[in-house]
């Protein structure tokens, strides 16, 4: 508690600090400059005409004064950054044929013949509980059996995601390639050579001096750590466009061994990506969509226990993955702490934050117990977009921030339709937001997402228009097929039906077309509780703090 306190005011000072008094030796430097310059002026002509200058002294000195607090206008202004604008952005939809149910998931990883009964039994209940639904998407390399996971497949992957969301974006946008600037291109467990910037400038002929960066090993934060990166650079480069990719390969980092930790991947990772037009252009304003207000980096890499959170390693037979340790939840929720804090001093009204502090400082003098006070960033912001890494972050969040169903609705959403889409999944939930007409010009939207090493990053944008729905707008959207049968219910536990029994019929009931009143669910649903009673401890803890 005093750690927090201590925070709270260190940082709310040192926001102060930046705004108020660093500008300030450069300001003066610049007064005092034409001050003297003035003096300088003044006194030449005086030794020229002494009764000239005394008869248009005050008007000397008042031009004097004149260009002395335009110039200190001037200086405090350009102390400040340059805006950067989201003129739009696309997310990639998968064909219909890279689509497969839940049942069919499981039915493929049995076909495979690498999971023992016990992985399959363990997969089965994660996804029955992950809150995925039935028209998620695969990469065809992973699907068949055998699978054909290769360089070659991993490739045919990555190209037909970010070609894809590319060419959309430059068709909406009718940005030429030509005058692109900066490209970030952000995938952590794919980083082939050439790098995928380099596949983009080689496909879309960007000219000779464009600044390309490549980032990879970041996690499912990567996306925010790019636009952070792009509104630095647009800070640098000016009059021009910064092109962001978010993307994941699948192909290669699909797991094939049995080891619990390493399972979970599996099971909630599918195939997607999304691509984002930034820009410092002035005239860009009129008509791009969003203003980058803010972005927040928090890195606990210091402690060993986040740093160790998720990992890529091998298991004891060799196979490569990504584990997951049952801190996850623990770690997740320091590192949002600290994000947090130091965003609301960004984003909360004044008030809020004096409440905030009041309420911390009267608990720890009078040694109150109970729930700590929770500021009301709904105040401030009104439209949240939280990654979809599964539905015990978003349980979390929810909590951690205290919102309510409409607000976690895009992002709940956006993991039953496309699943946990890395990095990109934030512009899933930002487009599912605009295709169901909830943007309005002055809304504010924050994106917050976690990923390894152990980050969470946050960007808050401010809407410049009102963003019409899918309804009515021929622009295309991952969403446009599903925004009018969306929001669905989701109960905890959603049964996999077999093929064979009608489960693709039911897949209104598995969304939760009244599944949380049937009895024959419930009664599935405890025989799972016995089922896992079985397992291991640590087994049963990574199960909970998964999903």
């Amino acid at each position: 508690m005093d750690e927090t306190v201590h925070n709270e005011m260190r940082n709310f000072g040192e926001l102060l600090y930046r705004r108020l008094v660093c500008p300030l030796p450069h300001l003066v430097s610049v007064t005092m400059l034409l001050v003297i310059s003035s003096l300088v002026v003044t006194t030449l002509l005086s030794m020229r005409s002494v009764d000239g200058l005394l008869h248009n002294a005050h008007d000397i000195m008042t031009v004097s004064l004149a260009a002395c607090s335009l110039a200190a206008a001037y200086t405090y202004g350009s102390s400040w950054s340059r805006s950067v604008f989201l003129v739009d952005f696309a997310g990639y939809k998968p064909a219909s044929a890279h689509e497969r149910t839940r049942a069919k998931t499981i039915h493929h990883y049995g076909q495979c013949g690498v999971f023992t009964a016990e992985s399959m039994a363990f997969q089965k209940r994660i996804l029955e509980r992950s809150g995925i639904g039935n028209a998620t998407h695969f990469p065809e390399s992973v699907m068949t059996v055998p699978t054909d996971r290769c360089l070659r497949t991993a490739n045919e992957e990555s190209h037909a995601v970010v070609f894809g969301v590319i060419d959309e974006l430059l068709a909406k946008t009718r940005v030429r390639p030509i005058d692109i600037g900066v490209v970030i291109v952000n995938s952590s467990l794919y980083s082939p050579s050439p790098s995928l910037t380099s596949l983009i400038v080689n496909r879309y002929v960007l000219r000779n001096d464009v600044v390309t960066h490549n980032l990879s090993g970041m996690g499912c934060s990567a996306g925010i750590i790019a636009i952070d990166l792009a509104k630095r650079l647009l800070q640098v480069y000016i009059d021009t466009y910064a092109l962001v990719v978010s993307t994941e390969n699948i192909t290669l980092n699909a797991y094939t061994g049995n080891y619990r930790p390493m399972l979970v991947t599996n099971l909630l990772f599918r195939m997607g990506g999304a691509a984002i037009f930034l820009s410092n252009r002035h005239d860009e304003r009129r008509r791009a969509k969003y203003e980058l207000i803010d972005t927040v980096r928090t890195h606990r890499g210091v402690s060993n226990q986040s740093y160790a959170c998720v990992t890529q390693e091998e298991d004891e037979a060799g196979h490569l993955g990504v584990s997951l340790s049952k801190d996850l939840m623990v770690v997740a929720a320091e590192a949002l702490r600290a994000n947090i804090t130091t965003l609301g001093r960004h984003v909360l009204p004044i008030s809020e934050q004096l409440r905030f502090i009041c309420a911390v400082v009267v608990k720890r003098g009078f040694g109150k117990k109970g729930r700590s006070y929770i500021p009301d960033f709904t105040l401030s912001l009104q439209h949240f977009c939280i990654h979809a890494g599964g539905r015990s972050v978003l349980d979390e969040l929810e909590k951690s921030l205290n919102l309510s169903e409409w607000h976690m609705e895009p992002s709940r959403m956006t993991l039953y339709r496309f699943g946990n889409t890395s990095s990109s999944s934030l512009w899933y939930e930002l487009a599912y937001c605009e295709a169901k007409g909830r943007i309005t010009r002055g809304d504010h939207v924050l994106q917050i997402a976690f990923g390894s090493g152990f980050k969470c990053n946050s960007a808050v944008w401010k809407a410049l228009r009102t963003v019409q729905g899918c309804s009515a707008t021929k622009d295309s959207s991952p969403w446009s097929q599903d925004v009018n049968v969306l929001p669905v219910l989701l109960p905890r536990l959603m049964p996999i039906i077999d093929e064979d029994d009608g489960a693709r019929h039911g897949d209104g009931e598995e969304s939760g077309h009244g599944i949380g009143e049937d009895s024959g669910h419930g009664e599935e649903e405890s025989g799972h509780g016995r089922e896992e009673a079985s397992d291991t401890p640590q087994s049963s803890m990574l199960l909970r703090s998964v999903v």
